[in-house]
């Protein structure tokens, strides 16, 4: 029986009437994915940069994540055709492809997501989950039509290529990434600083030029509006491992701390 894959994230975007929000996995639970998956959040970024999360848990947490109303986009650890090709195979639509910093590089990542002889994507389909085992009809000349690639800028370099980038033929959307970006500006660390936030507005600008969709990375409820009101299409606004580190500190503060080592209630 012919089968037929989900929308891509690029699809979702243009579909929406608003931006979309989202959040990391990088603890490579299948459980914590599909509590995830559950919240009613737009769409899931599943890691391979900062996590230990293997190729294997990429799929079991993309078969987890299918059976919710989200979209769940991959971001590999390098712009590597390779890797990609088995993150492709194993099922993932959508990509993140990080440190993209040049159109050439831009080039490089679309080339990857592309049978030839538009790209260098090696052809595996009859093995694969992508096609589901040759079961999805045409998959090989339509599987363009199946993967959405978002290049993600993080250096100096990035930003001033940004609109060279946003116009390459097969970035479906661009994602700004403020930490490694502080880094490559001389402020480590410093996600807020009114000079990296400009850099951001930059991209934002020469995205929206290119009429690529554009979005942002920002766990602080507050900057993540900001960047909303500024035009973000989409913004990643937490993270598993994050959320579980706050509120795990949050019940220390409340039941150990506040009781003093003692364990009796300090009086004030």
């Amino acid at each position: 029986m012919p089968l037929r894959l989900n929308p891509t994230f690029g699809a979702a975007l243009a579909a929406s009437d608003r931006p979309l929000a989202g959040m990391w996995l990088c603890t490579g639970n299948p459980v914590v994915a599909e509590i995830a998956a559950g919240s009613g959040l737009d769409w899931l970024l599943i890691d391979m940069e900062h996590s230990a999360t293997s190729i294997e848990q990429v799929l079991v947490q993309l078969q987890v994540v299918g059976a919710y109303p989200i979209t769940p986009v991959v971001r590999v650890p390098s712009n590597d055709a390779v890797t990609i090709k088995r993150v492709l195979d194993v099922g993932a639509q959508n990509l993140i492809v990080p440190m993209v910093s040049s159109a050439d590089e831009a080039r490089t990542a679309v080339a990857a997501t592309r049978y030839p002889p538009a790209g260098v994507r090696g052809v595996g389909s009859a093995l694969a989950r992508s096609a589901r085992w040759n079961r999805v009809d045409g998959y090989l000349a339509d599987a363009a039509d199946h993967v959405s690639l978002t290049v993600q800028i993080e250096t100096t370099a990035g930003v001033d290529a940004a609109a060279d980038i946003a116009g390459v033929e097969g970035v479906d959307a661009v994602f700004v990434g403020p930490s490694d970006l502080s880094a490559s500006m001389g402020l480590l660390g410093q996600q807020t600083h009114p000079d990296v936030i400009a850099a951001v507005h930059r991209v934002f600008a020469a995205a929206r030029h290119a009429g690529t969709p554009v979005g942002v990375n920002a766990f602080d409820p507050a900057v993540a509006e900001a960047y909303l009101d500024a035009g973000a299409d989409f913004v990643a606004v937490g993270a598993d491992v994050a959320l579980l580190a706050r509120a795990s500190e949050a019940l220390a503060a409340r039941f150990v701390t506040a009781r003093g080592a003692s364990g009796e209630r300090e009086s004030y």
